[in-house]
């Protein structure tokens, strides 16, 4: 009899909810399409790539598009180990001809640094753009955040530490550590007992210091559906959740 290791899933199935591809028949081919897309962009748009910090990984690129505009930093996901800033240029073809100052963030993925570390590079990363906005035409007092998957998490923690945002979009993240830690991925998601609560966003809404947008995909695995509305709803209740965008027929990666 198979037994249940976190709420109604058993390990395979919770195994299962952490790994989206096996969700999702045409991940390879999406994922596929990302770094061809942003080399497109890198190509069609002005940009430069600036240091945030002292470590290698501490870069991000900036599609400035003119004075006075508002800053949008993008944070991307991939399992806290995979991709960087390189693989998500495309964000850019959305905000900048709609007039928005773009910032995409690079910092560094497991098992180089520890979650922690990456929570702080991504905090930091914000902080500076905010700090030299006016440098690159942005306006400093408009500064939002969007955010895929496991930089919705990562992006969801900085919040709880930063002042500096206006608002916040955050796409199917995973918002609560516990079911994470009882999963697979703690082959390579590495925390002490009290991180697994201090690194939950979910378990810290009322920290949040701006409005936020959750959002998730329909074709989503079962557990990052209930983790996005589980977090809407306790940032409804800290006077934080802005709406929750349902999006029909696509899955994780689209």
């Amino acid at each position: 009899m198979a037994i249940n290791v976190f709420l109604h899933y058993t390990q395979e199935e919770l195994n299962r909810n952490f790994d989206q591809r096996t969700w999702a028949s045409n991940a390879l081919e999406v994922i596929a399409r990302y770094p061809v897309l942003s080399e497109a962009t890198r190509k069609r748009f002005t940009y430069r790539t600036v240091a945030y910090g002292f470590a290698l990984d501490e870069t991000l690129d900036i599609f400035p598009v003119g004075e006075g505009g508002p800053v949008q930093v993008f944070v991307h996901g991939g399992a806290w180990k995979n991709f960087t800033k390189d693989d998500y240029s495309f964000v850019a073809d959305a905000y900048v001809p709609a007039g928005i100052n773009t910032a995409v963030l690079n910092f560094s993925n497991l098992p180089q640094v520890r979650l922690p570390e990456m929570v702080d590079q991504v905090r930091r990363g914000i902080e500076w753009v905010h700090r030299i906005a006016r440098e690159f035409g942005g306006d400093p007092n408009r500064i939002f955040v969007s955010a895929q998957s496991s930089g919705a998490h990562l992006s969801a923690m900085a919040l709880t530490r930063v002042n500096c945002v206006k608002a916040a979009t955050l796409v199917s993240g995973p918002y609560y550590l516990e079911p994470v830690m009882l999963s697979k991925r703690s082959d390579y998601v590495k925390l002490e007992a009290a991180e697994v609560t201090e690194y939950s966003p979910g378990l810290q809404a009322h920290k949040v210091s701006c409005p936020v947008t959750i959002a998730y995909a329909e074709n989503d695995t079962d557990e990052f559906r209930r983790q996005s509305r589980e977090f809407a709803a306790a940032l409804e209740r800290a006077g934080r959740l802005q709406k929750v965008l349902h999006f029909p027929g696509v899955n994780h990666f689209e």
